[in-house]
């Protein structure tokens, strides 16, 4: 069962973030465009990247429908892969235009942008028979201190959640602190989440749920081990089931 773990890097320095869009333009990387409520979105190109106006501009829509709710859109996101290692940022979509004739969409360029480079981890999914929560703490302003979510997978390196309420803030690089994770049988720990990865999945009854991956953040030892031991497990109960021994 394989399994990743994302290593981030962000990038805020104006010279290496124009860089890193002239070489998604001279390499026409494809390029996700989506609406910051994820309502929307689209496969693009950059076509142009003016370092002197600090704007970038990309391809337009398929459709002028689409292509009307991008344009004087005030957050869009960003999402590419360049030399397998993926890159995210968020900007606002400043407005249709032209570009050599060539109906585009010009956007800001960032004052920060994340790359992503893969990283191997074993991870093992967690039943659904003795599912595994987490709590982690929200905002004051959303009513109340704390969410309780299912992980649907754990490995060393960090773990995936449902957020199938859409409760929290899955911008890239946004940390959770203080997240309480009680593994039955391995004891509860305590530990910094960090997101790294966010996806809608669709189940096959058609209804839609965020799926967050998300990353340990110096994590101690102690909670290693019994991330460890919880791991080991699980593949004991599992190989015993596929032997038939359960």
């Amino acid at each position: 069962m394989g399994s990743n773990r994302d290593s981030l890097c962000e990038i805020r320095s104006p010279a290496q973030i124009i860089s890193l869009l002239h070489s998604i333009q001279d390499r026409n990387q494809l390029v996700t465009l989506a609406l910051s409520d994820r309502t929307a979105s689209f496969v693009t190109s950059v076509l142009n990247v003016n370092e002197a106006e600090n704007v970038l501009a990309v391809d337009r829509a398929p459709n002028s429908v689409l292509n009307s709710k991008f344009a004087g859109a005030e957050r869009v996101y960003f999402e590419t892969t360049l030399d397998k290692i993926r890159i995210f940022f968020s900007s606002t979509c400043l407005a249709a235009c032209l570009h050599e004739g060539r109906p585009a969409l010009l956007l800001k360029v960032p004052d920060r942008l994340v790359r992503l480079q893969r990283r191997e981890f074993y991870r093992i999914a967690t039943p659904l028979v003795e599912p595994v929560r987490c709590v982690i703490p929200v905002p004051a302003e959303l009513g109340y201190d704390h969410v309780t979510l299912t992980l649907v997978d754990i490995s060393c390196g960090g773990l995936a959640i449902l957020d199938e309420k859409k409760v929290l803030d899955e911008t890239i690089g946004r940390q959770y602190d203080n997240c309480r994770i009680t593994l039955p049988g391995a004891g509860t720990l305590i530990t910094a989440l960090q997101v790294r990865d966010c996806r809608d999945v669709v189940l096959p009854s058609g209804k839609r749920k965020r799926r967050l991956g998300l990353e340990f953040i110096n994590l101690p030892a102690a909670a290693l081990a019994a991330i460890q031991r919880y791991i080991m497990k699980l593949e004991r109960t599992q190989n015993a089931r596929m032997s038939g021994l359960r």
